[in-house]
């Protein structure tokens, strides 16, 4: 039984339903009509009663659906619920767990959704080109996301319905037929070699010292940032060694810490100098953890002993943490605001402005390939065309 009723609110009707899903839970999901106060209550009602209807047949289906999980129809699926059952599949696969976080965010907070609100008992055999068409407008035109966002919905949703192709439920896979909306070229936001000198002042001492330094001058991703272990870094030779990573993933709104001992990809495993004033803040922060260590006593935590980016009670720095933590640093010295990630490329640049190649740009940030360096920093290159015009200009016919 799906009971209903209608709500005002900025001056136009809602309409509110009340049921028990097929897991026993509690549902009160609202959704506007569309329809001003004034002089509409008839079609609201009208509107309300044709969302009850509906989501009583959605419903049915649905109990059908969880008391027998493996129906003899299979092309009677929902696509939600085939979304979430592939979504469940994919789970128990050898996708890393951040990729996992990726798909199960865009298909629970946004896909699913969308396709529960306006096509309420879309089967997945009733799928359609426009279906999806229609959605990928409504991210862009209404929500007001970008379009390599859509793409990225798109490779989700593309894959898989390919699954259901391939296990026979469809005839077709509908999103190979769609018009995918135009990548959007990225151009990364960096600060210049007089900003990143005043970064470097604002925070000495800052909890955010290590990860800026990290960042803007090793070119060091979050993840490599805070996973950083001691024993990566060689005094002897005077080398840092990046091969390990700590990462963070949402998972049905629970925060999930991703530690593993490899890098990326195999070209993020690098090695790097190091150099003088780094191996100086090392050994002041090393000095600092013995102190906190003695301080604290039983209350410090020995299990992340081994990372360098702990806080005062010996606890990993949380990725979160240093992503919030960093506009707060520019805020309160009244700099220019960029992303944390935008430090990575602020050290590209310098790189290629002190005449370092992009291959070795690609060697020092651990890119898989050149392709990706030189698509990120395309903007890096015109001095080089500036260059080439000049090598040129010496036989360009002047004015008479």
């Amino acid at each position: 039984m799906v009971a209903g009723h209608l709500r005002e609110k900025n001056g136009y009707y809602h309409i509110v339903l009340s049921y028990t899903d097929e897991k026993g839970k509690r549902q009160t999901p609202s959704r506007s009509t569309g329809l001003a106060v004034k002089g509409n209550k008839k079609r609201a009602e009208a509107i309300l009663q044709a969302a009850r209807k509906e989501m009583e047949q959605e419903l049915e289906t649905r109990l059908e659906q969880h008391n027998n999980p493996h129906p003899t129809e299979q092309s009677e699926i929902l696509f939600t619920v085939f979304m979430l059952d592939w979504l469940e599949m994919m789970r128990t696969t050898k996708i890393e767990v951040t990729t996992y976080s990726a798909y199960c965010n865009c298909i629970k907070k946004r896909i699913n959704p969308y396709f529960e609100e306006y096509h309420p008992g879309l089967r997945l055999k009733n799928v359609q080109p426009k279906h999806i068409q229609d959605y990928y407008t409504y991210e862009m035109n209404v929500r007001g996301i970008s379009a390599n966002t859509v793409i990225h919905r798109h490779a989700n949703i593309r894959k898989a319905l390919q699954y259901a192709f391939k296990t026979e439920l469809i005839q077709s896979n509908p999103a190979d037929k769609i018009e995918r909306p135009k990548k959007e070229d990225y151009e990364a936001d960096f600060y210049n070699e007089k900003e990143l000198a005043q970064l470097f002042e604002c925070v000495k001492g800052d909890p955010a010292e290590l990860g800026v330094t990290l960042a803007a001058f090793y070119g060091l991703r979050r993840s490599e940032a805070i996973g950083l272990k001691w024993s990566a870094v060689d005094f002897v030779k005077k080398t840092i060694t990046i091969r390990h990573i700590v990462t963070e993933a949402n998972i049905d709104g629970k925060s999930v810490i991703v530690i593993k001992d490899r890098t990326k990809t195999k070209k993020s495993h690098r090695t790097l100098p190091l150099i003088p004033p780094f191996e100086e803040l090392l050994h002041r922060l090393k000095a600092e953890q013995e102190a906190n260590r003695k301080l604290c006593g039983k209350a410090y935590k020995k299990e992340d002993s081994e990372y360098i980016y702990v806080n005062e009670l010996g606890e990993r720095i949380k990725p979160a943490y240093l992503t919030t933590h960093f506009p707060i640093v520019l805020n309160r010295n009244g700099m220019r605001r960029i992303r944390f990630h935008d430090l990575r490329h602020s050290c590209a640049s310098l790189l290629y402005a002190n005449g370092v190649s992009i291959k070795e740009i690609q060697e020092w940030l651990g890119h898989s390939n050149i392709s990706t360096t030189a698509n990120i920093y395309t903007h890096l290159d015109f001095n080089s065309k500036i260059a080439s015009a000049n090598a040129i200009i010496g036989v360009y016919p002047v004015a008479r």
